[in-house]
C-alpha cells in the first residue's frame, strides 16, 4: 500500500515537472498565448471560448446571469447587465481534486476578481469565496488590495503573497496557472510560479488561524480537497479566455 501511493505521488510530480517544462519554453514570456499546447488529449476544456454549458452560479442551478458574456471567444462579466444585487459569482458544473488550471484574464481599471479552487456548496452560502481558496485578480495599481502583498495580483488571497511582480498591465492578458496536488499548492502567472505552500504544513496552519478565514462565516473555507473551480463577481468588469484542465 505504501509502495502505490509512492508510486503515484511520484507519477503526478514527474506529469507536473513535464508540463512545467512545456511551459516555461512555449513563448509565454513574450506573450500571455493560448495556454501550453503538450498533451491536448489530457486536457479538458472548461471554456473554449464558445459557451458556458460547463458553468452555472454557486449554490444555483439554472440559466446564468446576464453579466457572464461570452463574445468573440471571451468570456466577460460586466457588472452594468446584473439584473440582481446578488452574487453570481460561477463555478465548473463539475468537480476536481488533484489538477492543474491554466486560463487567461484580464482585469478593468480599478478592477478586482478572482479564481476559486476546490470551492464547495453549503446550504445559506452565497458565493464561492466563503469555501475556496482564491488566486487574486486585481488591478494592482489602482486597487486598495494592490498596496498590500498578500491582496495583491497572483496572491493567495490574504494568506500567502507573491514571490514576484509579474501581472501585466491593465488591459493586456494574463496567464494563470495553478497546479494542486494533495496539500501542495503552487500558482504561476506569466510564466513564473509566485506562490506556493502545503495546506498540511503547520506555517499553512498558522496563517489559517491568524486570518480572517478561522471565524464565520468561513467555517468551510479550505477544508475540502475536492470541489468546483470558480470565477468571482467582485462588481468588476473582468475577462477570461482559454480556459482549461487537466487531472493529475
Amino acid at each position: 500500500m505504501r509502495e502505490s501511493a509512492m508510486l503515484r505521488s511520484s507519477y503526478k510530480i514527474c506529469l507536473c515537472l513535464s508540463s512545467m517544462l512545456v511551459f516555461a519554453g512555449s513563448g509565454f514570456a513574450q506573450d500571455a498565448a493560448v495556454p501550453g499546447a503538450d498533451g491536448d488529449s489530457v486536457w479538458q476544456w472548461l471554456f473554449d471560448g464558445s459557451d458556458l454549458d460547463r458553468w452555472r452560479e454557486y449554490n444555483k442551478d439554472g440559466p446564468i446571469s446576464p453579466a457572464w458574456v461570452v463574445e468573440d471567444g471571451v468570456l466577460a462579466f460586466q457588472p452594468d447587465r446584473k439584473t440582481s444585487p446578488d452574487s453570481v459569482g460561477i463555478i465548473t458544473r463539475e468537480q476536481f481534486a488533484d489538477f492543474e488550471l491554466e486560463l487567461q484574464w484580464k482585469i478593468s481599471a480599478g478592477g478586482n476578481s478572482g479564481i476559486f479552487f476546490h470551492v464547495t456548496e453549503h446550504e445559506g452560502m452565497v458565493r464561492p469565496s466563503l469555501t475556496g481558496l482564491e488566486m487574486q485578480i486585481l488591478d494592482d495599481d489602482r486597487h486598495r488590495d494592490g498596496a498590500e502583498p498578500k491582496t495583491s495580483a497572483g496572491s493567495a488571497y490574504a494568506l500567502y503573497a507573491p514571490s514576484r511582480t509579474t501581472v501585466r498591465p491593465v488591459g493586456e492578458w494574463n496567464l494563470a496557472r495553478i497546479v494542486s496536488v494533495g496539500g501542495r499548492v503552487e500558482f504561476w502567472l506569466n510564466g513564473e510560479r509566485i506562490v506556493e505552500f502545503d495546506r498540511d504544513s503547520e506555517d499553512w496552519r498558522q496563517r489559517y488561524a491568524a486570518s480572517k478565514f478561522s471565524a464565520p462565516p468561513f467555517e468551510h473555507f479550505g477544508v475540502a480537497r475536492r470541489g468546483h473551480i470558480g470565477l468571482q463577481d467582485h462588481a468588476d468588469p473582468v475577462f477570461f479566455r482559454n480556459i482549461r484542465i487537466r487531472r493529475l
